[in-house]
């Protein structure tokens, strides 16, 4: 048995899980004790979050890792996908159903805010990448259809602060969640009122900001008594899933600006550890996003549609009877003619198309390029439109830091696509380090482990995580044709929509 155990509530986009740390002092073991779907609900016209069904789906995992760790269970904590939130009434009780951020009503509403509050004024006091997807538009769709729904709320808790309320009650903002969603100031570090008050926008729900590593209490006793965990704490992790695979990346060099990171999944948030935000007119022109990090840094990066194609084709594939399976259809990638189409991933059309495959050819089409026809042709043409936008995004952080980056480090469920990771390394020119695939949860349970005094530091983090986890090195071969397709790549972008 191990020396102590701690458990990490994951939610992803597609899909949920209870990981258990096993800690001995020096290494953690990951063990997977529950996993359920997750997923976009219809309703109406809308789509929005089943918050009660996963909450059910958390206690039965939480109950099952009482079962098999009881007493040895030290803490437990949250992470999920940004921007998206619950509002609370005074009695507690959830005001709505929550959106999801795929939802159509917040479309257009980036040139509407404009017209109100100018966008250098909006990235001066949030530090953040304009999405229409973000918590501040999010918002003002809100108050343009109920906006008796926000004066009636007491609490705004973005879905991992709703988990840790649910667990044991606390009314919280968790830093690294708080700053996805464009109204928190990124050198006040608090929330942007004045911006909310230019807007028009209440700020009464707003709760308090705290940093990861906080003990925010004990299980609720009822919670304790049908789990099993009885005394378990409660503590704020990076609760923003990419905050906890950032700090989960194996890297020796904590504090320097010499290597980027990619958290590669349905979305590939690519960007550099710094101290301070990047705030200048050029961050501006280049869309860059200032999101919050462990011990107070700022992770800058570019949020990229990432493995969503690969994933959105697939589900077509299936669907017309067409199975494969992920290595199928990198094998099949493989094979096809490289370079041949290219889209650009910030094209409005792909952020929730009814038929993906039909939306990459459409836009092909619309470029006068080939229009990829076979399964192969269009999850290639993914797959290298994803790797070289990780090119263009790599020279706008060694711009914006002025620093040479001379490695990147991709974690998550996307580390395991060999094809994408071969692809980022050729592209980039630069080596790729692939893993660990549970960045996520070893961010999570780590800071877990610190909080409580078992770790001093971001960088004993890390060094735990290149004990306990392999990974894989893939090195860039010749450039070649490359840089012709990285040529007709930077002619495809318009001006970004999100």
């Amino acid at each position: 048995m191990a020396k102590q155990v701690y458990l990490a509530v994951d939610l992803g986009a597609e899909s949920g899980r209870i990981m258990a740390g096993l800690w001995n002092g020096r290494k953690l073991k990951l063990e997977e004790i529950h996993r359920f779907p997750n997923g976009a609900v219809a309703l109406g016209e809308t789509i929005r979050w089943d918050v009660l069904r996963l909450w059910a789906e958390i206690q039965n995992g939480l109950a099952l890792a009482g079962k098999r760790f009881g007493p040895h269970v030290v803490s437990v904590g949250a992470d999920t996908w940004g921007v998206d939130f619950v509002l609370l009434n005074q009695q507690e009780e959830i005001l709505g159903q929550p959106y999801h951020y795929r939802d159509a009503r917040t479309r257009g509403a980036l040139e509407r805010t404009f017209k109100k509050v100018p966008r250098a004024e909006i990235f001066a006091q949030s530090g953040l990448q304009f999405m229409e997807l973000n918590s501040l538009y999010q918002l003002l769709a809100w108050q343009a259809h109920s906006p008796a729904i926000l004066e009636a709320a007491d609490t705004l808790l973005f879905m991992p602060d709703f988990l840790h309320w649910a667990m044991c009650g606390a009314k919280n903002a968790e830093f690294t969640i708080a700053s996805t969603s464009q109204f928190l100031h990124p050198l006040k570090r608090n929330w942007s009122r004045p911006l909310l008050r230019q807007l028009g926008l209440p700020t009464h729900f707003l709760p308090k900001i705290v940093p990861p590593g906080t003990a925010l209490g004990r299980l609720r006793p009822s919670l304790a008594d049908r789990t099993g965990l009885r005394g378990v704490n409660v503590v704020a992790p990076p609760s923003h899933d990419t905050a906890s695979a950032v700090a989960g990346v194996p890297t020796a060099n904590t504090g320097k600006a010499d290597w980027a990171y990619i958290s590669s999944g349905t979305w590939s948030l690519m960007g550099v550890e710094v101290r301070k935000a990047a705030l200048s007119a050029r961050a501006l022109e280049l869309n860059m996003t200032n999101e919050g990090g462990v011990d107070g840094t700022y992770r800058l990066l570019k949020n990229i549609m990432g493995l969503w194609l690969v994933q959105q084709c697939k589900r077509s594939f299936d669907a017309a009877g067409r199975r494969h399976d992920y290595g199928q259809l990198a094998d099949l990638a493989a094979r096809a003619r490289p370079f041949r189409s290219l889209v650009n991933l910030n094209d409005p059309r792909f952020l929730n198309p009814p038929d993906m495959p039909r939306a990459i050819q459409a836009f092909c089409k619309d470029t006068r390029q080939p229009v990829p026809r076979s399964v192969g042709e269009l999850v290639r043409c993914a797959y290298e439109s994803l790797a070289l936008k990780y090119a263009e995004v790599l020279d706008s952080l060694e711009e914006l830091t002025g620093e040479s980056i001379e490695i990147i480090h991709i974690v998550g469920g996307g580390s395991q696509s060999a094809i994408l990771n071969q692809f980022a390394a050729d592209a980039c020119q630069r080596p790729v380090v692939a893993g660990p695939v549970e960045a996520t949860a070893m961010g999570n349970l780590l800071t877990q482990v610190r909080a409580s005094g078992e770790l001093d530091s971001l960088s004993e983090m890390r060094e735990v995580v290149r004990a306990s986890s392999p990974v894989q090195r893939y090195e860039p071969r010749p450039a070649s044709a490359r840089i012709d397709a990285r040529e007709r790549f930077q002619a495809l972008r318009r001006q970004e929509c999100f």
